[in-house]
This record gives C-alpha cells, structure tokens and sequence, in this order.
C-alpha cells in the first residue's frame, strides 16, 4: 500500500525542499539551543495539546527549575504541578516526572537512545518517542502527530478519516518511508514547523510552501478538504455547586481531588454534585461527607470549564464555616496567602478574584 502511494512521488527532492527551508525558516525555540533530549522529551510533552507561544514561558520556568533529569525525578509532585500550573492536562506532567524517575533508577539519567527502551517509559507514545530518537539522536524515526498527518494527506492525497487509529497507522508508515536518512532531526522538525505555519487546518498558505510542487492535493486543488477528520462525540455537561468556604479568622478550606482520575492530585475548592444531591441540600450533604457544618451564602458567579470529553458548569458560591480544623483527609484549612503554594487547576484559578 505504502509502494502505490508513494509510487512516482519524488522522496529526495521533497526531503531536500523541505530541510533547506526548514534550515532557513525555523523559529527560534528555546528547546531548539540544543539536542538534549531531556529539554526535547519535556518540550514535546508541553506542546501536546498545547501552542507554542503558551508553552515558550513554562519550558523556560520548568528547565530553570528542572534542568537535569534527576532534578525532576527528586522533585516533590505538588512542586511540579505547581510549576505546571495553568499548562492543563496534568497527567502530562506526572507521566513525565514518573517516567524520568525511572530513566535516572534503570539508566542513571540518560534519556534511553534505544526504540524499545525509550517507548516502554510512562507517557511515551509513538510520536514522543520519534520524536526524541530523530531530534535528539538523530534517528530516522518517524513522528507523526496532528499537524504531521495534514501535511501528509495533503502532499499525499489521502483522504483517510485521521481521526481512525488505522489511518495513523499509514501515516507513520508514510513517514518511515519519506524520512531523510542524512538528517532525519531536519526533516522531522521541518514536517512539524510546515504544519504550525504554513500547512495550517484553514486557508493554507500554499504560495509560500517549500513543497508545494510535491503537493499532489494541490495540483489537484483540493488542500482544503483534506485532512478528512471525523467529528468527536459530544462532551457530556455535568454541574457542580463550588463552594468558597471562610471562616471567622478569614481562611479558606480546600481540597485535594484523588490521586486517580481527572486533575489527580490537585488541590480545588470543594465542587458539590449538583445533580446528584440539589441546591437545596447542599450544607447536609457537605456535612455528611466531610463532616463540616457550613452555611451557603451569596452566589459570586458562573463558571463553564471544558476538557476533551467533558464540560464542568461551575455556580460559584461563598458560604461560611465555624470550624477551624478539618478531620477529613482530603481538606485542608489555609490562609489566603497561602493559597499561592497548592497547584490549583484553571477552573479554580478563576475562582480566585471572589475570594475576600
């Protein structure tokens, strides 16, 4: 299958095109100063999901306080999210301090150049792996994410569904086959930089692509209907009553959320399930579970939140406490001051101009 599609197609010129241009266009990204693949394994990690131009200041932030594999590994956790904070998707950051903590217990902090080593980490996938082997160890090994599998469907025409695990699949084995063997870093980075700026979802600009004489959708002009993606299910919408929670000497009680799970281990203010208990029974509820009289006050605002398949819609209330200690694990009572040092998810971040 890969012979048909790759049939007649020019690989040698399409990979000299392509790294010349990169060579003279690339941007200047501070995980780019050098081929550690430590600072690359923690760039690609940021830029899942992630642009560029919101992950520059964290990668900064993150190797100045990380800047060595067994720095990370002998981090405490709620430091790290602290330092991710804002960034999203937090389970990116205790995969990597997990699996840096076994690359500095089984291979004394080096990143492993080895395939099967490197893919059997926490958190590393297909494209991570290829990813740190090619611009890092300058292996030919491919790395095909979203902005990879436009390109390819483009220059390629293939209108398979990319959002299907059998068309990623292809891809890879697209680019396995059309990787420069001579600089496969180049050539990677060169695929991923024409997706970010040129070979963009809308309106790409094909006047200005290096390859665009390789393009076979457009010489056909049909760029702008490929990639072909199917839509994602909906996001299922689930309510929650977030209570603000102060008491006489003005602090603030907050709870850690599970260590499993959505936003595991970080630290929110208490969310009671709306549907499941009303807004009539909430100060029962929280003393029931939490053991802690509280008294629902004025309602401060609205708030929605939206993760991949989920949709949190957040009413924000302030309510008041006696209690001064908490006997529940999960909760703590703090200062407004020190509200600073707990790694708090976004939602709850935006909470914060409430607090008195």
């Amino acid at each position: 299958m890969t012979d048909k599609v790759l049939q007649n197609f020019n690989t040698s010129a399409f990979q000299n095109a392509l790294i010349e241009w990169y060579h003279a266009n690339k941007r200047d990204l501070p995980w780019r100063a050098d081929q550690d693949p430590y600072k690359v394994w923690v760039s690609e990690i940021m830029l899942q999901q992630t642009k560029v131009d919101t992950v520059i200041p964290y990668f900064k932030q993150f190797i100045s306080k990380y800047p060595t594999p067994r720095d990370l590994a002998y981090a405490d956790q709620q430091e790290v999210l602290k330092t991710w904070e804002g960034l999203g998707y937090y389970s990116r950051a205790r995969n990597l301090q997990h699996a840096i903590q076994e690359v500095v217990a089984s291979y004394d902090g080096k990143v492993p150049d080895d395939p099967n080593e490197l893919g059997s980490l926490k958190g590393i996938g297909p494209y991570t792996k290829g990813a740190i082997l090619s611009i890092a160890y300058n292996q030919p090994q491919p790395a095909v994410d979203g902005n990879v599998m436009r390109v390819l469907s483009r220059v390629l025409k293939v209108d398979d569904d990319i959002a299907k695990t059998s068309a990623r699949k292809k891809f890879e084995t697209y680019a396995a086959s059309l990787i420069s063997h001579d600089d496969p870093s180049s050539f990677n980075q060169g695929m991923m930089e024409l997706g970010a700026l040129i070979c963009t979802p809308k309106e790409p600009m094909c006047m200005f692509c290096p390859v665009q004489d390789y393009c076979r959708a457009f010489q056909e002009g049909v760029q702008q209907a490929l990639p072909v993606k199917s839509k994602q299910k909906k996001q299922k919408v689930v309510p929650y009553t977030v209570l603000l929670i102060q008491n006489d000497k003005g602090h603030y009680v907050i709870e850690k959320r599970p260590a499993d799970g959505l936003l595991a281990n970080m630290w929110q203010f208490p969310m009671v399930p709306t549907v499941e208990i009303g807004n009539d029974h909430i100060e029962q509820w929280f003393h029931m579970e939490y053991g802690i009289d509280i008294t629902k006050k004025v309602k401060k605002g609205n708030l929605k939140h939206v993760f991949t398949h989920l949709v949190w819609q957040l009413e924000i209330y302030e309510a008041t406490t006696a209690s001064t200690k908490v006997t529940d694990e999960r909760l703590k009572i703090i200062s407004r001051d020190e509200l600073d040092e707990y790694p708090f998810p976004v939602s709850h971040q935006k909470m914060m101009k409430y607090l008195r």
